[in-house]
């Protein structure tokens, strides 16, 4: 199986920064799309940054010159930093991937969500 394991959320004051972590483990023969997304209460999940494997990345208008994804491909770990924080920023950050298993000798592509850390933007 595959484990998407996230970190690094917490209580920020305005204008703080963030470094979130999400590292993937298991049974994996290759990673695609890594991203970032965030949902508060009564609202729809939202995307907030992405990175493909080549290196191309998509953000949120609203994070855009405040948040930069980045990964690292030997530990199977993406990365979101978060500069000048707003309260508006603060929801429960998902990591997301799109991972290529070896099942029953198959290759297929599967989708998996980590289980979320809160960030709180708050004085």
């Amino acid at each position: 199986q595959v484990q998407l394991v996230e970190s690094g959320g917490g209580l920020v004051q305005p204008g703080g920064s963030l470094r979130l972590s999400c590292a993937a483990s298991g049974n994996i023969f290759s990673i695609g799309v890594m991203g970032w997304y965030r949902q508060v209460p009564g609202k729809q999940r939202e995307l907030v940054a992405a990175l493909t494997s080549g290196g191309s990345t998509n953000y949120a208008d609203s994070v855009k010159g405040r948040v930069t994804i980045s990964r690292d491909n030997a530990k199977n770990t993406v990365y979101l930093q978060m500069n000048s924080l707003y309260p508006e920023d603060t929801a429960v950050y998902y990591c997301n991937a799109e991972i290529d298993r070896i099942v029953a000798g198959l290759r297929g592509t599967y989708n998996y969500w980590g289980q979320g850390t809160q960030v709180t933007v708050s004085s």
